[in-house]
This record gives C-alpha cells, sequence and structure tokens, in this order.
C-alpha cells in the first residue's frame, strides 16, 4: 500500500545536510548534500556492504512516532542498532528487510535478526550530532511480538491507525549508532525540549528549538549501578606473550596492582638482576660486593651473596659447613664475637662483627667426590689449596672448581626465581671467556629474561694491591700460618689466574652483555650496554667508592621545646639543656678530630710486615698523602633544632657547615604537633596502623611520609657520603639517623623503624678497607662530656611510641 505525503510542519520541499565524515568512511563515500522530500519513505536506501562494516554513504530510515512508545523505545534501538557495525553480513547473506513485517518500527526491539540489520542513514548520525530526538507521550507499553512474515489483518489495522496518528506530526530522524554512545546517552536527558516541542511529560513546549542545549527535567530513575571494570586483554584476540614493562620500582615510592609496597614483583624476572663478578684474587671483589649488596638491601630490594670460594673450601674438604657464617641478605645477622671480627679479612664490619655470608643447603655434602670408584670407608682428604690447586693445568682441580661454580649458581637463580630475590650476586673470579659463557648459558637455560651484569674490578695500583693482598693473609685459606710464606704462595696464586685471564671485552659486547669496568676501586670505571633501573642504580653508585681513611659522625640535634611537649614535628628550638648539648658536642668532636690524627700518624710511623701482634688492619693506600689538610663538614637539616645545634661549628671556620633539606625529619602530616597520646585517643584506628607496621606505615595528612620515604630522599645523601674523602658531622633527627644507621650497619628491614636512637647518643664510623669500625658515646650531661660505650650494639627502642 503507498503511503501518502504527508507535508512537514516545518519544511516543504527540500533539506540540505552537511555531516562530517566518520573515520571509517572513505571519502568517495560521503555526501555533500543530500535532498529529501518530506515523505516518511525512503527515496534512496542503498545495500549495506556485506563484507565490511562501513556506513552507507546515503540512504534514511523512516521514523514512525505513536502516543504508545516512549522516546526511550527509539534510543534503544539507535543504541542496539550499533552492534550491527561489529557484525556484518558475510556475502552470502542476504540484509533483512529495515522494517518489521507489522509497520511498527517500536517492535524491532525484539526482532530476531535485529543486531544485524543494515546501518542506519547518514542523516541519522546528522541529527545524533545535534542531539535531537522525537519525543512522545511517556507509556510503558509491554513489548510488541514481532513477525518477519506477511503482516496479518490485526497488523495491518494497526498500520492504518499509526498512519493516522503520523499525519499529526512532522517526520523526524533518530540519531545513528554510527555516533559515539555518548551522544544518544545524553539525548537521555533533553527528551523534554525535543523537536515539535512534544516533552518527556507528553506536553507541548512553547520554548523548544532545535539544540543539544534544550530544557530538560532531570530524571527521577534511579541511577545505574557503577560496574566495575573487568580484567581483559585490551581487544587483542590473542593474549600478551611479550614480558611486562621493568620500570623503576621504588618501595614507598611506587605502587601497582602486582606490587603494592613498590617492591619487584615476582612476575618481573626481567627487572631482576644476576651480578657476576670478575677479577683476579686480590682486587677487591668482595670488598664491592658487600657494598652493593649492603646499598640494595638497604633500598628494600632483595640481595644476596653467593660466594664460590666459600662452596669451593667445603666441596675441597677444608673447611666445613659449621664453619661458614651466617647467610648475606638483609633478613638474618650472626652473633659472633665482636672483638674477633678483624682478624677474617676481606669481610665487612657490621656492629662490631663479621658481615654474614652464603648458607648452604642442609642436604650439601661437605666434599665433592671426583672419584667414582672411592672407597667410601676410606677418610675424605682435604684437597690441597695452594697454588697449585689454581693452576689452569690442574685438569681434576679445574672441574672440582666449575662444577662449583654451577652448584653456587643455582642456588643463586633458585633464590630469585623461587625465594623471592631481586639481585643475586656471583663472587668469584670468572677470570676467562669460557667460564663467562659457560655461566650466561646456564642462566638463559634457567630463564633467559633475568637481566646479567658483568662488573670487573682491576688494579693497576701497587700500592692498592699490596693491601689487598695482606688482606688475604688472615683470610680463610691462610689462617693461623706464616705470613711470609703466605703472602709467597698467594703471589703464585694470582700468577697461575694471570696467565689464563681475559679481561671483559670483545665477547660481552659481541653478545651484547652489559658490564661495568672498575679500575683501582672507582677511579675509573667504564660502562658498557647499561640497561635497568637497578643497573643504572649500581653503576652510579660504584663512582662513590673511594678508601680514604676518614671519620663520619652521626647524633641527633639538641633537646627541643617540642621534646620536652613529646610532640611529634613542629619547627621549635633547642632548650636551654639543648644548647649545652650543642656546646659539648663541639667541643668532643674537636678533641676527637685531634686525636684521630695523632693515631694515623702513628699507624703510619710503626706499621711493619708481618703486622705486630694485635695489629689487624691492613695499610691504606691513601695513609701516606698528607692528612692535616683533610675537611670537616657539618650537615644539618633545615629545622630549627638541628641548626641550632651545630651554632657553635658554624661560628668556628675550621668547620664547613650546610643544611640540607633532605635530612628534615619525617613529616607527620595531619599529626604535626601532637603527641602520641592524642593520636592514640583521637585516631585509634591510626595509631594501630603504625603500631602494627612501622616501616610502611605513611602519616596521613598533605605532606605525610613514611620510613620508605626517608630512605628514597636519603639516597643521593648517602652516596654523597661515599664519595667525599673529608670527615664529615650529621645533626639530624631520629627517623634520619634510624634510616643512616641502618645503611652504614647493614640492619635487617624489621628493625630500621625501631632502632633506639634516643637523644644524647653519638656514633662514629670509620670506613675500612675490610668494611667500618664503629664506635657509640652518651652525653653525659653532668660532666658535659661523652663517655664510649664499648660493648654497644644497636637495639631496638623499649618505648612503643618512638
Amino acid at each position: 500500500m503507498d503511503t501518502p505525503t504527508v507535508p512537514s510542519p516545518r519544511a516543504t520541499g527540500t533539506r540540505k545536510w552537511s555531516t562530517p565524515t566518520p573515520p571509517d568512511t572513505p571519502t568517495s563515500m560521503t555526501p555533500q548534500s543530500e535532498s529529501l522530500s518530506s515523505s516518511p519513505e525512503f527515496t534512496h536506501l542503498p545495500d549495506r556492504p556485506t563484507s565490511t562494516g562501513t556506513l552507507p554513504s546515503k540512504g534514511y530510515y523512516p521514523v514512525q512516532h505513536h502516543q504508545h512508545h516512549h522516546p526511550s523505545s527509539y534510543l534503544l534501538w539507535a543504541l542496539v542498532q550499533t552492534q550491527a557495525t561489529s557484525h556484518p553480513l558475510s556475502a552470502s547473506t542476504s540484509a533483512p528487510s529495515c522494517t518489521p513485517a507489522s509497520g511498527n518500527l517500536a517492535d524491532l526491539s525484539s526482532h530476531k535478526d535485529f543486531g544485524r540489520t543494515s546501518s542506519p542513514p547518514e542523516s541519522l548520525r546528522k541529527l545524533a550530532m545535534k542531539g535531537q530526538l522525537m519525543a512522545s507521550a511517556a507509556t510503558t507499553p509491554s513489548s510488541p511480538t514481532i513477525s518477519v512474515n506477511a503482516p496479518s489483518n490485526r497488523q495491518q489495522q494497526d498500520n492504518s491507525q499509526q498512519k493516522d496518528h503520523e499525519r499529526e506530526h512532522h517526520d523526524t530522524l533518530l540519531p545513528a549508532p554510527a555516533v559515539a554512545f555518548s551522544h544518544a546517552l545524553r539525548s537521555l536527558n533533553d527528551l523534554d525540549g525535543g523537536v515539535g516541542g512534544i516533552g518527556f511529560t507528553g506536553q507541548h513546549n512553547p520554548i523548544a528549538y532545535n539544540s543539544p542545549y534544550s530544557q530538560s527535567i532531570p530524571s527521577t530513575a534511579p541511577g545505574s549501578p557503577r560496574i566495575p571494570p573487568i580484567r581483559q586483554n585490551s581487544g587483542w584476540v590473542t593474549p600478551r606473550i611479550r614480558p611486562h614493562a621493568t620500570t623503576l620500582n621504588i618501595p614507598g615510592m611506587t605502587r601497582s596492582r602486582v606490587s603494592p609496597d613498590g617492591r619487584i614483583p615476582e612476575r618481573d624476572v626481567a627487572a631482576k638482576l644476576v651480578v657476576i663478578m670478575v677479577g683476579l684474587p686480590a682486587r677487591g671483589k668482595s670488598y664491592i660486593t658487600k657494598k652493593i649488596q649492603r646499598y640494595l638491601s638497604w633500598q628494600q630490594h632483595n640481595t644476596k651473596i653467593f660466594n664460590v670460594g666459600n662452596r669451593r673450601r667445603i666441596a675441597a674438604g677444608v673447611t666445613g659447613k659449621g664453619d661458614q657464617p651466617a647467610p648475606t641478605s638483609a633478613d638474618g645477622h650472626d652473633d659472633h664475637d665482636p672483638h674477633d671480627a678483624p682478624k677474617r679479612a676481606a669481610t665487612i664490619l657490621l656492629k662490631g662483627k663479621d658481615a654474614p655470608k652464603i648458607t648452604l643447603e642442609e642436604d650439601e655434602p661437605t666434599t665433592l667426590d671426583l672419584n667414582e670408584h672411592r672407597d667410601d670407608s676410606a677418610p675424605n682428604e682435604p684437597i690441597d689449596q695452594s697454588a697449585k690447586f689454581f693452576d689452569p693445568k690442574n685438569e681434576t682441580a679445574a672441574k672440582l672448581r666449575e662444577q662449583v661454580a654451577i652448584d653456587t649458581l643455582d642456588e643463586l637463580l633458585n633464590y630469585l626465581l623461587h625465594q623471592g630475590g631481586s639481585v643475586g650476586i656471583l663472587d668469584a673470579t670468572n677470570s676467562n671467556v669460557h667460564r663467562r659463557k659457560l655461566i650466561v648459558e646456564h642462566i638463559q637455560q634457567r630463564e633467559p629474561k633475568l637481566g646479567i651484569l658483568f662488573i670487573e674490578s682491576i688494579c693497576h695500583d701497587q700500592n692498592l694491591l699490596e693491601a689487598n693482598m695482606r688482606l688475604k693473609l688472615a683470610g680463610p685459606d691462610y689462617k693461623d700460618k706464616d705470613p711470609h710464606q703466605s703472602l709467597a704462595d698467594f703471589r703464585e696464586r694470582v700468577k697461575a689466574y694471570e696467565s689464563a685471564y681475559e679481561p671483559l671485552g670483545k665477547w660481552e659486547e659481541d653478545n651484547d652483555l652489559q658490564y661495568i669496568q672498575m679500575i683501582d676501586v672507582g677511579r675509573k670505571v667504564i660502562h658498557h650496554r647499561l640497561r635497568g633501573f637497578l643497573t643504572a642504580g649500581i653503576a652510579s653508585y660504584l663512582t662513590t667508592f673511594n678508601l680514604a681513611p676518614r671519620q663520619i659522625w652521626i647524633t641527633r640535634h639538641g633537646q627541643s621545646q617540642d621534646n620536652q611537649l613529646h610532640k611529634l614535628g613542629g619547627d621549635s628550638g633547642l632548650t636551654e639543656r639543648g644548647h649545652y648539648y650543642a656546646q659539648a658536642l663541639y667541643n668532643f668532636i674537636t678533641f676527637k678530630r685531634k686525636e684521630w690524627l695523632i693515631e694515623q700518624k702513628n699507624k703510619i710511623a710503626s706499621s711493619t710486615f708481618p703486622p705486630a701482634p694485635g695489629d689487624h688492619t691492613p695499610p691504606y693506600p691513601e695513609l701516606y698523602q698528607e692528612l692535616d689538610d683533610k675537611n670537616f663538614c657539618v650537615w644539618t637539616s633545615m629545622l630549627k633544632r638541628s641548626i641550632e645545634s651545630a651554632e657553635y661549628f658554624d661560628a668556628d671556620d675550621d668547620y664547613d657547615v650546610k643544611q640540607w633539606e633532605m635530612l628534615n625529619e619525617l613529616n607527620a602530616g595531619t599529626f604535626e604537633g601532637m603527641t602520641y597520646e592524642e593520636i592514640a585517643q583521637q585516631y585509634p584506628e591510626e595509631y594501630q596502623k603504625r603500631s602494627k607496621d612501622k616501616l610502611h606505615y605513611i602519616y596521613p595528612g598533605v605532606g605525610g611520609e613514611g620510613y620508605l620515604q626517608v630512605i628514597s630522599r636519603l639516597r643521593d645523601m648517602v652516596r654523597e657520603i661515599e664519595r667525599i674523602t673529608d670527615h664529615v658531622l650529621i645533626v639530624g633527627h631520629r627517623s634520619v639517623c634510624r634510616v643512616l644507621m641502618a645503611y652504614f650497619m647493614d640492619l635487617t628491614r624489621e628493625s630500621i623503624a625501631d632502632l633506639d636512637v634516643p637523644l644524647g647518643m653519638l656514633y662514629a664510623i670509620e670506613p675500612k678497607p675490610y668494611g667500618i669500625e664503629f664506635h657509640a658515646y652518651k652525653y653525659d650531661e653532668a660532666q658535659g662530656w661523652f663517655k664510649e660505650l664499648p660493648n654497644y650494639r644497636p637495639q631496638r627502642t623499649t618505648d612503643r611510641n618512638n
């Protein structure tokens, strides 16, 4: 049946539209102008392409309005039609009619081919961009039944009534689904001022006009519930096959779904690092590895040293597992007698005791049987560990050393891949390309994404080399032996290594491996192909090394006015007692500075070889330089109580005083100026959170910090302390002193935030070639002086508020 033409109440004849070109529509398909008759019938409707989702260039759909359907029905039609662009018909499938057999456009909502009908015309998109929707009376009809067959008599009658109703309204066009969902959704709120002035209430709106900003009535319907995002694959067909990004991880300063605390997550294997030491004996490799381990562990990256020499001595029967120190990590230390520490060479002194080393597996044999036909009943004879054992021509010893190296490497890889480690350091000579190639291949077989960094220590300075060789005389290979014979044997061992030694270079560069060469303990550093934030941090840290004899003093400020009131933070000045402390500090440091200079000169004058009884300190390479020219720096924070504690130093031109903002006390945020009792009463939940985990706790409010943030901002400070060759006194605060002490003394992660650092304590740290020498002094207020505590060890605070 022909549909009669109904003149539009607003326009007759021709309309011209200018429509932006959709992003995926070819230019040739974009109409520049289109002519529309006022008839609701289509004048042109091209077939939709079936092989692509491209929109038709022309063609229009009729919109039939009647009072029984809410405008949202048309909006629903427009929204669901969007799915049609994502599911084009195949070439063998013909597109169904755009109009249901009933002639009722609202019946499209339940059509079985609804999601596969052809796209709406260009004019619908034009109108949707202007936010225009046709509104009708607000009723809620039930969904009609849709049939794709010929219309029945009942349906023909409904169609006739519908066409009569259409004569009362002009024709209009619906927004096309090619326009973004947001245009259609926003149109729901603009139904009250639509075309023809028929609003959401069904009444005529006299001020209606064609504008996307027409007046509307707020919806009384409840808001849509928030649907949380579901993890997906960004629309890709195949899952992720590339490794995850391995950008900077700083505990306390970064956070992600897989790493809430900012540490390297388990899945980011590419961010983890295997450090392989390279170098001849007595080149300071163990000294370098222990400092790297201490620095990375202080930054909360799980780091552990795996020493091939220790395992080699056990395998050779020289020592047993019971002779080995405790593990080297951030999680535990031994409790040996601190006075025995200097007797062992090439170890870091921590808290006045030996630095721990690796822990061997419980099922590891104490000897490695290289002879399959050996009589098990015969006692295991220790393998000779003299220079002949390290001769490259000794095939039996070479096999033993190679097997021990691979076993130690497997222990390292297990630590990184299965035990939560971030950095594993293989401490060995690895002096030729064959050994290094074997190590790299073994790592890549276990996990090809692991980072590998070679660090080679080279010594050209003969004084430094001589000092390092003397350190070996007190080591486990030469302990309790004649020093002259031991030194001669060690020189022969070095010559055996030198005969087959191959430095880092061409092979590593040809295989795109990253390496660092340290010459004379940081005087010259060469980098190649460094990548990764851990590698870059290690390289920067290595450039700060020096063996200059000097003292590092750490103390808190004198008593402040807020200390008297037990208030957190603030910027109050010193009390009268605090000023007395400042004066006593100046007098004591000046005295100890002169005393240290005399002691160093006496050591130079009395140094002998072999060492005299009780003299376990090897000579410094720099010890023969002029010591009178050494400066003394005094560093304070920018807070009054710290600056005033250094007022006597600032008045003396022989001291260089400087204020550092990074030395400021931990910011308590909202709790600044409050006492712990007030916090417990007013913020009991925050008080409990801090008590359970002080290290990771961050004070709430603007500027609030935690201990991890203090560690982060003191990273550059630590590198500067390591770099300078002058004496330095740091007048800090409780959190700052705790963090600095944790670095120098390699304290465990759990001890940092609970270290007891009361007012009136003064700590002296003296770097040595084998580590540090530590002294603690307590302020005697009655005497105005400091007394040394000879058996002092860092301990946990007993005050639950500190």
